[in-house]
Order: C-alpha cells, then sequence, then structure tokens
C-alpha cells in the first residue's frame, strides 16, 4: 500500500512480492516432502509393479515353454503308444496265424493218427476175420472130405496138412482172380 500512495502504477495481474515470497516458500516445502517422501514411495510403487508385469511376463512364457515342452513330450509318447499299438497288433496277426498253422499242424496229425489207428485196427480185425473164416472153413471143408471120401480124418496132423494145402490152393486160386488171369 506504502507503492500505491507514492503513485506507482500497481499491476493488477501481478501479485505483491510478499506473496511470492511466501508462495515460494510453501511450494518449496511441499516440493520438499514431495520428492523425500512421496516421490520415493511412488517410484517404489512404480517399481515394484514394473517387477510384478515382467515377472509375470517371465512367468508366462515359461509356462508357456513348459506347456510346449508338455505338448511335445505328449506328442511323441502317443506316436510312441501309435507304434507300439502297431507292433502289438502285428504280433497278434502272426501269433494267431502262428497258432492257426499249430492247430492245422495238430488236426492233421490227429486225423492221420485216427487213420492210422483205424487202419491197424482194421488189418487186426480182417487178420482176427481171416482166422476165424479158415478155421470154420477148414472144419467145413474136412467135413465134406469125410462125407466125400466116406473115411474119418479124425488124425489132426493130416486134417492140420490137409487144410493147410487147400487154403494155400484158395489163395492161389484169389490172388490168380485178383490179378485178372
Amino acid at each position: 500500500m506504502i507503492a500505491a500512495a507514492e503513485g506507482e502504477d500497481v499491476n493488477p495481474l501481478l501479485p505483491a512480492t510478499y506473496d511470492i515470497v511466501w508462495s515460494l516458500v510453501c511450494v518449496a516445502v511441499i516440493g520438499f516432502f514431495f520428492w523425500k517422501y512421496i516421490l520415493p514411495k511412488f517410484q517404489q510403487v512404480l517399481a515394484d509393479r514394473s517387477d510384478q508385469i515382467e515377472g509375470g511376463i517371465k512367468r508366462a512364457e515359461e509356462a508357456q515353454a513348459e506347456a510346449k515342452a508338455a505338448l511335445e513330450q505328449y506328442r511323441a509318447q502317443l506316436a510312441d503308444a501309435r507304434t507300439e499299438a502297431a507292433a502289438i497288433r502285428e504280433d497278434a496277426r502272426t501269433q494267431g496265424q502262428q497258432i492257426i498253422n499249430e492247430m492245422k499242424v495238430q488236426a492233421q496229425e490227429e486225423s492221420d493218427r485216427i487213420v492210422a489207428a483205424g487202419s491197424s485196427q482194421l488189418a487186426a480185425q480182417r487178420q482176427q476175420i481171416v482166422a476165424e473164416l479158415r478155421s470154420d472153413l477148414g472144419r467145413t471143408a474136412v467135413d465134406l472130405a469125410e462125407k466125400v471120401i466116406g473115411e474119418s480124418l479124425a488124425d489132426d496132423v493130416k486134417r492140420a496138412g490137409t487144410i493147410d494145402r487147400f487154403l494155400s490152393e484158395l489163395d492161389t486160386v484169389s490172388a490168380d482172380s485178383a490179378n485178372g488171369k
């Protein structure tokens, strides 16, 4: 106000000097507290968030790499499993064919054994029937010979010789007729 009394021009846009000084002091004090206490905490919060974001990105990249590795491992295992399944199927086919071949061989052997047993049984029965027929034919021949000759052929040695001679002649006649003579 003293300056106004002296007639100086007072600029209405310019505050008084003491207002400017005290405003600068207040700004300096607030700036000091802001710079000393608030700015470091703000920078700490920003650094923490930056670390969290970078760590999150790094963890995400690591997780993605692990997922990729797990996927590749899964694909490799799947390929191995498919290869193994194909090998197992091929082994099963081979074993199935071997079993079929073995069963065929066993069936053929069993068939051959049955045929051989049947043949030997037929041969044995044939021999038995031939022996029975020889004895029956021999008795019948002796009986007929006794009737024709009129004498008894009681002697066993004579009868056996006669029977054997008759049967050998009969076999000769049978063989000749079988050969077509």
